[in-house]
């Protein structure tokens, strides 16, 4: 890695810290080099923009340096900040939880656009889901459960950070053993595990292992799911119809590429009615979601 990425202006050290991090397979190289330079420096990105022969002090020249290190052994670029943007939201993360992906925000979008009175969140990790909806449906009672311990402090961390904390209830566990809700999320495994290897080393190398692998087809994580949640979904007479009026108990969960149409083949053997498909900003299948319609609480 070039000496520039360590002294003189602000061009020389995003120039080579860019070709170092082209050169060394990342897929973002200017991005990541603006927001580890702007971490180091504590200036706005636009910054750079306006004032490229600025020079670097030698204390953040030298943090630079080390960020892009860090960046190089592909480290992802939320965890040597510590935190990713989502939503209207801020999270900490760390290799205790996923990072947060933009496509995980269509769950949030469907409670929105159900606008649900109780909402549980399984899996919930850095607490992307739940708090979002805390924050964006202030009327709506959340709880959020996952197995982990590690990520279970980082949620609660971020709920007391964002103050929520009185708002969402976080439960350690999948489903709690007692309860009702509106709608069901979850982000959990789905990564099948002929897929590893073929994942980018962000994810494999740095990303905790069980919060993505899901046996031989991905699916492991939702059969459990499926058929152990019915009975905690308020029951519908008929079709889903999102109203206050007349709502029936939904489950929604977000799927890899290709799994949307298995899984909404064991909603239907579980059940459910009226299954629909969401889709990404990629065109892929993305969500499944369906109305509980088989009884219940």
């Amino acid at each position: 890695m070039s000496d520039a990425v360590t002294s003189g202006s602000v061009r020389e050290a995003l120039a080579a810290a860019v070709d170092a991090l082209a050169a060394g397979g990342i897929e973002t190289p200017r991005l990541d080099a603006e927001l580890l330079l702007a971490e180091a420096t504590g200036w706005e990105r636009s910054r750079f923009a306006a004032e490229p022969d600025a020079g670097v002090p030698a204390p953040a020249a030298r943090r630079f340096g080390e960020l892009v290190r860090r960046r190089l052994r592909r480290e992802p670029v939320s965890y040597i900040l510590g935190r990713k943007g989502f939503r209207r939201l801020e999270l900490a993360v760390d290799r205790r939880v996923l990072v947060p992906r933009p496509e995980t925000e269509l769950l949030v979008e469907l409670a929105l656009e159900l606008r649900p009175a109780r909402v549980l969140d399984v899996g919930t990790g850095s607490g992307a889901i739940a708090l979002s909806i805390a924050d964006e449906l202030p009327e709506c009672e959340v709880t959020a459960t996952d197995t982990s311990p590690g990520a279970l402090e980082v949620a609660q961390a971020n709920a007391q950070r964002l103050g929520l904390a009185e708002r969402v209830r976080i439960v350690e566990g999948t489903l709690p053993e007692a309860g009702s809700w509106d709608l069901i999320l979850a982000n959990l495994p789905y990564v099948a595990e002929h897929d590893w290897p073929s994942l980018q080393p962000e994810v494999t190398q740095w990303e905790p292992r069980e919060a993505l692998l899901a046996g031989p087809d991905g699916l492991d994580a939702y059969r459990s799911l499926i058929s152990a949640s019915a009975g905690l979904l308020k029951r519908s007479a008929g079709p889903f119809v999102p109203s206050a009026e007349q709502r029936a108990g939904a489950l929604a969960v977000e799927v890899g590429e290709g799994q949307a149409p298995a899984v909404a083949e064991l909603f239907g053997e579980a059940a459910f009615g009226e299954i629909e498909t969401r889709r990404d900003l990629a065109g892929i299948e993305r969500v499944v979601f369906g109305s509980w319609v088989g009884g219940g609480a």
